[in-house]
């Protein structure tokens, strides 16, 4: 049956920067098809309480403290749950910043390097930690959080559309080289969603009224809107899905020019 291959029971899933927003929604959705989910962010106070929350509507999650940029956060959050599960199944890469908006040639070293760290070296680093333990599982499952802005360039913000470009980039080059061994790699790509992040983009004038005129529905997102589809992906539904970035924008790329 169709609705069984949504079943993510027996699965665990790591999720980044899943203490709020779009992490902590699709950390949601995977704990309610039934896998065990391990929510991380930089701050051990705020996934301690998203583990309380969870756990209190009966679902199976445990919390880490992890701050992506640092390798020995990474390590840990991968070698530690391994050892209490055995296994891992789903990697979610969706912690992310932007420190810095304004034009390229002002843009300082310090806040492009940074940008990078997080936002795309550490989806590298973490993909090649569980790896081999997928590789072994002979089955696993990769998603980037990408964003349209790795698909369409934006002013001000230069050095995030490049991280979100080098995802779908990397998405790619993971899917075929590792998709013998049956790991499967897809990137999201929201659009304007109402998180932390994003807000950012409304300190312009004008900038909400806009993006929201822009959009095809007429409205922004909400982080749950992502969750259905980071769901679907990490499923046995989407079994011959690999290499591909969805776009999930409520129709802004689909902006018409008159």
């Amino acid at each position: 049956m169709i609705k069984e291959k949504f079943n993510l029971e027996g699965k665990v899933a790591v999720i980044t920067g899943a203490s709020k927003g779009i992490g902590k929604a699709i950390a949601l959705g995977f704990a309610e098809f039934g896998a065990h989910v391990v929510v991380s962010s930089r701050s051990e106070e705020a996934v301690k309480n998203v583990e309380t929350e969870f756990k209190s509507k009966g679902f199976s999650v445990s919390s880490l403290k992890c701050h992506v940029g640092n390798k020995e956060d990474r390590i840990n959050l991968i070698e530690t749950t391994l050892k209490a599960h055995g296994r891992i199944d789903i990697l979610v890469n969706n912690a992310g910043t932007n420190p810095y908006f304004g034009p390229i040639h002002k843009m300082p070293a310090e806040a492009y390097q940074k940008t990078m760290d997080i936002n795309l070296n550490s989806a590298i680093e973490l993909s090649n930690l569980v790896y081999p333990i997928m590789k072994s599982q002979n089955s696993g499952n990769i998603i980037h959080i990408s964003s349209i802005e790795g698909i369409h360039p934006s002013k001000f913000m230069s050095a995030y559309n490049i991280s979100k470009a080098a995802l779908i980039m990397l998405t790619k080059n993971q899917s075929i080289e590792w998709g013998k061994y049956n790991i499967r790699v897809n990137a999201i790509c929201p659009g304007y969603v109402k998180t932390k992040l994003s807000s950012g983009l409304l300190e312009f004038e004008g900038a909400e009224e806009r993006l929201v005129n822009n959009v095809s529905l007429r409205r922004a997102s909400n982080p749950d809107e992502m969750a259905g589809l980071a769901v679907f992906l990490a499923s046995e539904a989407s079994s011959y899905v690999t290499g591909t970035s969805i776009v999930n924008d409520g129709g802004l790329l689909n902006s018409p020019i008159f």
